[in-house]
């Protein structure tokens, strides 16, 4: 595990060079010298937290309704005659 310790203009200037260090550790994020916050992937944070999402946490995040999706209609027999002899 690489810990990782980012000033938070260092942050803001490549959040994906952040992302990818998270990936090896957590990336203490400073402000002020001071560690501020930390980012972690959301495998490692799920195991800090011993929580894992359910679907019903995953359709209540903000943002959710703006996906768009159509369940296709089905068509033809979807029932078929079994011979069990």
């Amino acid at each position: 595990m690489t810990i990782t310790t980012l000033s938070s203009r260092e942050f803001n200037q490549d959040a994906s060079g952040a992302k990818k260090a998270a990936k090896k550790g957590p990336v203490f994020i400073t402000d002020r010298g001071r560690p501020a916050h930390v980012l972690l992937t959301i495998e490692e944070y799920q195991k800090l937290t011993g929580k894992h999402s359910s679907i019903i946490d995953m359709l209540a995040m903000p943002g959710i309704e703006d996906i768009k999706f159509e369940v296709p209609r089905l068509s033809g027999d979807l029932v078929h005659p079994t011979n069990l002899s």
